[in-house]
């Protein structure tokens, strides 16, 4: 048996698709932008 790919981790899930990091390149601002625009209730993570 294989284990399962997706296995949580609040601090590694907050470093890699947090709102803050996000916000810090770009492309992260382009993505924020991209989910205030449909609508999304949370922006980062």
């Amino acid at each position: 048996m294989s284990k399962r790919t997706f296995q949580p981790h609040k601090t590694r899930r907050k470093r890699t698709n947090g709102f803050l990091v996000r916000s810090r390149t770009k492309n992260g601002q382009a993505v924020i932008r991209r989910r205030r625009q449909k609508g999304r209730k949370r922006l980062g993570c």
